[in-house]
């Protein structure tokens, strides 16, 4: 049966031959019908599917997992950019990409799983007007039995081995699964001595505070340029949206550098609704709006927001084991 809307799988497998199972068919038809096929799995994978391939497997592009898998927005990014990079074929016709995309889950804080959580269940609206397959294969070996229920609720179908598969009954509307992830936020940070407030036109100073908080914690350079440049793009948005003025709060823990930037709100009688999803989809580059939080979160390991008119809240975090 052609599939021409987005299919989104998870294949849950317990063996090697289990993931063989799943895998390998999907390759060959993507093949055979000339789409466009990417393996971004773990290394073990990748030598066992490119062996089953045998000679097809210089048609597959490989990318191991731990190289791809950094920060959920910025994956969401690169998935998009490729899709959009790989969608026509030589004479411009449209053509499929199919994706056997496998997270990375190991080393991951629980707030970071939630977020790859939710990155899950985001690609079923990023790329709901394409005609993409992305299969997402989950070890039942070696994850955690809450990242197993999580699949079943954050992909509309299950591949049960090649050519089948079951529409998932508990897979839950991205919408409802976005507000269950916020429900379990970490708290806003407390007042400190150090804090740094802006108003309209003191950008400047906060990308120099940020600077040196990152040198003083010893960040490298490049990180250092990404922590600024993603903490302005969120002043300037709380400044342009958010009553003109805000706090910004650095601070650090074992695992992320974070900097948290409030604002004071305005006092519209009738605000617009926040927009859904706010930076976690990629904007209309013809747009002249909406940009913001996108780049933010593409700066950023990770990134929460609780935009209100009475005060909204950013919190930025960038991951120690990077920066340190």
């Amino acid at each position: 049966m052609s599939r021409t809307r987005l299919v989104h799988q998870a294949l849950c497998y317990g063996s090697d031959d289990e993931f063989l199972d799943g895998t390998l068919t999907f390759v060959l038809d993507g093949l055979d019908a000339g789409d466009t096929v990417l393996a971004v799995v773990a290394s073990h994978n990748i030598g066992l599917l490119g062996e089953a391939l045998g000679e097809r497997s210089d048609e597959v592009e490989f990318v191991d997992a731990d190289d791809w898998y950094g920060s959920p927005s910025r994956t969401l990014g690169r998935y998009n950019d490729y899709c959009a990079a790989h969608d026509t074929d030589e004479t411009g016709r449209r053509r499929r990409v199919r994706v056997i995309g496998e997270p990375v889950w190991s080393d991951r804080t629980a707030f970071e799983v939630q977020e790859w959580m939710r990155y899950e269940s985001l690609l079923n609206i990023a790329f709901a007007g394409t005609g993409h397959w992305i299969l997402c294969p989950y070890d039942t070996r070696a994850l955690p039995v809450g990242i197993i229920r999580s699949a079943v609720r954050t992909h509309p179908e299950l591949a049960l081995g090649p050519r089948q598969s079951a529409y998932c009954g508990r897979y839950l509307d991205p919408a409802d699964f976005y507000a269950e992830c916020d429900t379990t936020r970490p708290p806003v940070l407390p007042a400190g001595r150090d804090d740094v407030p802006f108003t309209r036109g003191r950008s400047a100073h906060v990308r120099r505070a940020v600077s040196a908080y990152a040198r003083a914690l010893g960040v490298p350079e490049p990180l250092t340029h990404d922590m600024v440049s993603a903490v302005h793009e969120a002043v300037v948005n709380s400044v342009r949206h958010g009553g003109g003025r805000g706090v910004l709060r650095l601070r650090s823990d074992s695992d992320h550098v974070i900097c948290e930037i409030s604002d004071t709100g305005t006092a519209t009688a009738s605000p617009p609704p926040p927009p859904p999803f706010p930076g976690h989809l990629p904007p209309d580059p013809r747009a002249a709006n909406g940009h913001g939080m996108w780049v933010v979160r593409q700066l950023s390991d990770l990134a929460t927001e609780t935009l209100d008119p009475s005060g909204s809240v950013v919190r930025l975090y960038f991951r120690r084991s990077a920066a340190l």
